[in-house]
């Protein structure tokens, strides 16, 4: 059976992984960039941002881990687009005609709409749907290949706690938030489940890994 994995899902020091605030020209709330200022820096972040170039070394070794493998992935609501976006008809994500996912992509919403294709064989699909649920449809659409729970932390706090997630790829940045959503509300005793692995690099990030046995 394929796999379900989170990557590059970044938290604070006191385990903030968005901030508060969320708007249209505030993503990530009062966080601004600074949770993932350690990626767009690699080689595998500096295209996102549109830049070339980039590091290698261990946060992009880290940061590749994203794409190999994923045949579909799962979204919130809140990483699709900022509140409110259900009423606007016209609203196609925050990433341009040609977002970075590349397959089959199912957003979490109490609002679903029709399927939305757009270029580079992203094609968004609406769920209202439990993990599990939304979690069976993926793996149907993903073939045989992984699935990707992308975040928001919300949902993936909703699918760790269902047991439901094989991998967790997490990047503790040195930073202090203060408020925002938290990731590990409700997830006490996790590290029981997992395998966990911890490695520091040079810019202040750790990455922690948890793998199921």
């Amino acid at each position: 059976m394929s796999r379900t994995r989170i990557h590059n899902l970044s938290i604070s020091l006191d385990g903030f992984a968005a901030g508060e605030g969320q708007a249209l020209d505030t993503p990530m709330g009062h966080a601004g960039t600074r949770l993932h200022e350690w990626m767009v820096a690699t080689r595998f972040g500096a295209p996102i941002m549109g830049r070339k170039g980039g590091t290698s070394g261990t946060d992009d070794a880290f940061a590749q881990q994203h794409e190999p493998g994923i045949g579909a992935e799962i979204m919130g609501a809140g990483k699709f687009g900022p509140p409110g976006w259900q009423d606007d008809a016209d609203w196609k994500g925050w990433w341009g005609p040609n977002p970075p996912f590349h397959t089959p992509t199912f957003v979490l919403t109490h609002k679903p709409r029709p399927p939305i294709e757009m270029a580079g064989g992203t094609t968004f699909h609406f769920l209202d749907a439990s993990p599990a649920e939304a979690l069976a449809v993926a793996r149907e659409a993903a073939a045989g290949r992984d699935v990707r729970v992308g975040g928001g932390p919300t949902v993936a706090r909703d699918f760790i706690a269902a047991g439901l997630v094989d991998h967790i790829h997490l990047v503790q940045v040195p930073i202090v938030l203060g408020r925002g959503v938290r990731l590990w509300d409700g997830l006490e005793a996790l590290e029981a489940s997992y395998d966990i692995e911890a490695v520091s690099t040079p810019t202040g990030v750790t990455h922690l890994t948890f793998t199921k046995p």
